[in-house]
């Protein structure tokens, strides 16, 4: 099989556009029958590098047709399979998008880039909503040669390698710009691509110059982790000849029999022990969309709240966030109840911060709430985070122990280390009743929203509150606010939540006025009424 990988000159200075686009037009006329499979870069419809979106699709607009119809002329003339990267328009919603056009000019397949960095995301908001469902790895079989793709800023995510290797792909389509690394950091991912896949990386870019040391690197490596072949920064095009079935094996472990790489590696593997994952994740607290529903203590009118049943029935019904209560017990441990004192909720007597952890889990946390529960004990932080980080937004209630002191500041590290542990900092706000504690958890952790919730002294000021202390939301309490509040908390940028509501009545009341968040028990009634905007 020989491939051959186009490499044109590229700059940040857009009047090169109609030049440096009839050149990728040139190499492909230059292409003849002798090649099998022809690879061009990411963007191939935008020949400059671009600032803005209305830049961006201007020249899409420009160049898509007369690229697309190269790339199908050099198909049928060549008898090759041309793969070629550019937006594509999928109902109105644009994508990055890698063609594979056949040897009759036929488009038989489309590879939509899986990361998006933030340039795609705000700048050219590009559809992004599929890229938080789960997916397969996109493979094509193409003439009994399987092959697999990445697309630039994915060729970062090396934990997708081995699902991708787990395919049986012959050789992996890179088409990209990656335009702030070096060669050598290139070549690097691309071997150890190759080498964990057992497959061909025919990766293709673009070059700012040919003695330039940064860009460029369109290159051919082996399941071997060899390099065939590195343009650097030098234009044109190469090719390459090269057996996709020859595979690389090995001993799998000393003494046993050879496989690939790959297959040695999933033996052992175990990615819950660095990252929670799978199809239950949803996109994260700053791009998730509003309104949404928030079950109020979990799904707390039909299983005991603040208990594992009761997130774990607002998690399964689709609840976009859960709300939880934390208090630190005598030890230094940290447990989700709303009461301070036990009576109510369990068959304890006194403070949940005056009993270690220990002592806490002899008593019965389900019980009062009815005998199907008997026996549930109390749930901890970690117990909450280790099940449903990713799967949920968390609107965490850190309860104060004070009015007017610091929160201990070993427990805000506690806590704020959970957090991290799990890799919850993406899926979680606090809601911070205190001006004091406000300003402890922003200091220490910034990257963390927080939510500003009531004080009885001065429920009036919650969003001037919000707007000093820099905090990107508001818990309000009813009756303490009105339109004009609403209005002056989005006119500075900050989203509303609403404790509470268990009426559809009222709660479309609340979404009327601009309502972001609703607080409720009830989240099966709750969630019927409102209508999700890019959940």
């Amino acid at each position: 099989m020989k491939a051959c990988i186009i490499q044109p000159p590229y700059s940040r200075d857009t009047s090169y556009s109609d030049e440096y686009f009839n050149y990728k037009l040139q190499m492909l006329d230059r292409c003849d029958e002798s090649v099998d499979i022809i690879v061009l870069p990411e963007y191939s419809d935008v020949p400059c590098a671009t600032s803005t979106k209305e830049e961006t699709f201007y020249y899409h607009g420009k160049y898509m047709d007369a690229l697309m119809s190269k790339c199908t002329e050099t198909a049928k003339r060549c008898g090759a399979t041309v793969f070629v990267n550019a937006l594509c328009d999928i109902g109105g919603n644009y994508r990055n998008t890698t063609y594979a056009i056949d040897k009759n000019g036929e488009i038989i397949g489309k590879y939509f880039k899986k990361h998006l960095p933030p340039l795609e995301q705000e700048v050219l908001e590009l559809d992004s909503d599929y890229t938080f469902e789960f997916s397969s790895p996109y493979v094509l079989d193409i003439d009994g040669v399987r092959y697999g793709f990445l697309t630039c800023y994915d060729f970062y995510f090396y934990e997708a390698f081995a699902n991708i290797a787990l395919q049986n792909v012959d050789v992996i389509i890179g088409c990209s710009l990656q335009r702030s690394d070096s060669h050598d950091a290139i070549e690097t991912m691309c071997r150890f691509l190759a080498y964990n896949t057992n497959a061909y990386v025919l990766r293709s870019s673009v070059s700012f110059a040919e003695d330039s040391e940064i860009c460029g690197a369109s290159m051919a490596v082996s399941p071997y982790g060899r390099v065939l072949v590195n343009m650097k920064g030098r234009f044109g095009m190469e090719t390459v000849e090269f057996d996709p079935k020859d595979k690389h094996y090995k001993p799998a472990g000393f003494g046993n029999p050879d496989a690939s790489h790959y297959e040695y590696i999933e033996y052992g593997r175990k990615p819950w022990q660095y990252r929670p994952a799978g199809s239950a994740i949803i996109k994260n607290e700053k791009t998730l969309g509003y309104p949404r529903v928030c079950a109020h203590r979990g799904f707390s009118v039909v299983a005991p709240e603040n208990s594992m049943p009761a997130f774990g029935a607002a998690v399964a019904l689709g609840a976009e966030e859960i709300e939880l209560d934390l208090w630190p017990t005598a030890d230094g441990e940290i447990v989700s109840c709303h009461d301070r004192r036990l009576e109510r909720v369990s068959t304890g007597t006194g403070f949940i911060t005056e009993k270690t952890l220990q002592e806490l889990q002899k008593y019965d946390f389900g019980v009062k709430f009815g005998e199907k529960f008997k026996g549930l004990k109390i749930v901890t932080f970690e117990d909450v985070l280790k099940k449903f980080s990713g799967q949920v937004i968390m609107n965490v209630h850190v309860k104060p122990l004070s009015l007017t002191e610091e929160y201990p500041q070993d427990m805000i590290e506690k806590i704020v280390g959970l957090v991290r542990k799990y890799n919850a900092q993406s899926y979680m706000y606090f809601m911070l009743e205190t001006d004091v504690q406000i300003t402890q958890f922003k200091k220490y952790a910034p990257d963390i929203p927080v939510c500003v919730g009531h004080l009885s002294a001065r429920p009036w000021e919650i969003v001037d509150r919000a707007i000093e202390l820099g905090c990107e939301k508001v818990q309000l309490f009813k009756p303490y606010f009105n339109q004009e509040i609403i209005d002056k908390a989005h006119e500075n940028g900050i989203k509303c939540n609403v404790f509470w509501s268990d009426d559809p009545a009222e709660t479309k009341q609340f979404l009327d006025m601009g309502i972001d968040t609703i607080l409720t028990n009830d989240y099966n009634l709750i969630s019927q009424c409102v209508e999700r905007k890019g959940i």
